[in-house]
């Protein structure tokens, strides 16, 4: 129950779908300036070209870019923290949690890549984009499933974050194997030579959030400078951030940056990275434009790749009998939280840049198109499935 004396700002970051809502209204605002008068000072914001120069160590680059290797490396911090909390001690510490999970997360990576690849074969710049529908926006899938209220299982939300923490694991090997640049060795010695001095500051039981930022900032240019896609610092940072402090077995300094992260990655990081990379500008586009190999086969990776590769699988496993339904979800509450795998947003959006923003390469198409379809027409029919499903007397049985 709310206190009486409590603000609405502070009820509204309480909610779990606040996240999700902020995303969309950075999101809508983007593609609002893109398509109004407005639309040259909204460009000229993201392309503001933004140079830091410390004696030979020079990084240049647009805005956009800064957010997308920046910003974005703080918010796979955060991912690979909880990764490594659900891993020692959360859901994914159980092995009978994670089977349905992680079999659902390979169907619904594996189903809508094969479905882009189908529609873009033959065609090298538009494979480079063949990840872009692989990816799960957790944060906008909650965010809807939070609009259903108390009606919603605990395991179906349990389902979904795990399936989003392999869907993530996925994306980032994905990221490392293919969406590396010409690698420099001598960049990625100074990454090698940042990971045996976190070793040993986790090792000594070193607490300092400070230290370790200070190496990870170390590592972060390095990466940067490598070839190797810069947010992959984030990640790896996470791994030496101590779950337990050595002199109080209750005091977690891995928990309490997860904590202080949070806020700031859902309600700064994300919504500004989806500000800068969802202007898409709607001038000009006809039919050519909606039906081109890429957006189409992102749009429809996303809503029926998803949907057979999460559901299919998942479905085939509970047959076999490796696993079974969880307590509380039905049939139709699964092919729900299947569909809304398939709002790709944040994910995919950053996939896609990597793909094809960063590559310079003048193209006849706009992946944004594609994601921002798919992702909608996903998110609204695992939201009525969902409804249906729960409204269900028999919506509890497997």
């Amino acid at each position: 129950m709310t206190h009486p004396q409590e603000s609405f700002l502070a009820r509204f970051f309480k909610l779990e779908s606040a996240g999700g809502i902020v995303l969309m209204i950075a999101a809508v605002l983007a593609v609002i300036l893109a398509n109004s008068p407005l639309q040259s000072y909204y460009a000229l914001l993201i392309e503001t070209p933004v140079d830091i120069r410390i004696g030979a160590l020079h990084i240049a680059k647009p805005l956009l870019l800064w957010i997308n290797d920046g910003l974005m490396a703080v918010f796979f911090f955060l991912v690979g923290l909880e990764l490594k909390r659900e891993l020692i001690e959360g859901e994914l510490s159980d092995k009978r949690n994670i089977i349905l999970p992680g079999i659902g997360a390979i169907g619904g990576m594996a189903m809508p890549a094969l479905i882009y690849v189908h529609f873009n074969l033959g065609d090298a710049t538009a494979m480079k984009g063949w990840a872009i529908p692989a990816a799960t926006d957790i944060a906008f899938a909650l965010g809807i499933l939070a609009l259903l209220g108390s009606r919603v299982p605990i395991t179906i939300k349990i389902f979904l974050t795990s399936l989003a923490i392999f869907d993530d694991i996925g994306a980032i090997l994905i990221i490392a194997v293919f969406y590396t640049a010409n690698i420099s060795l001598a960049s990625l010695g100074v990454v090698a030579c940042c990971i045996p001095v976190l070793f040993f500051l986790n090792w000594r039981g070193v607490e300092s959030k400070s230290l370790y930022v200070m190496v990870g900032v170390v590592m972060w240019v390095a990466m940067l400078k490598s070839g190797v896609h810069a947010t992959l610092a984030g990640v790896l940072l996470a791994m030496f951030i101590p779950m337990r402090s050595k002199a109080d077995s209750n005091v977690s300094p891995l928990k309490s940056m997860e904590h202080d992260l949070h806020v700031a990655v859902a309600f700064a990081v994300l919504p500004i990275f989806a500000f800068a990379n969802a202007g898409i500008s709607f001038a000009g586009v006809g039919v050519d434009q909606i039906f081109h190999s890429v957006p189409l086969g992102i749009a429809l990776g996303l809503f029926f790749g998803k949907q057979m590769g999460v559901f299919g699988l998942c479905g085939l496993a509970i047959k076999l009998k490796l696993t079974s339904l969880p307590k509380g979800m039905s049939w139709g509450s699964l092919y729900g939280a299947a569909a809304l795998c398939g709002v790709g947003f944040t994910m995919s959006l950053f996939i896609g840049s990597l793909a094809f923003e960063e590559t310079n390469v003048n193209l006849l198409f706009d992946e944004r198109l594609g994601i921002i379809l798919g992702s909608l027409a996903s998110g609204f029919v695992g939201y009525f499935v969902l409804r249906a499903s729960l409204r269900s007397p028999n919506s509890d049985k497997g």
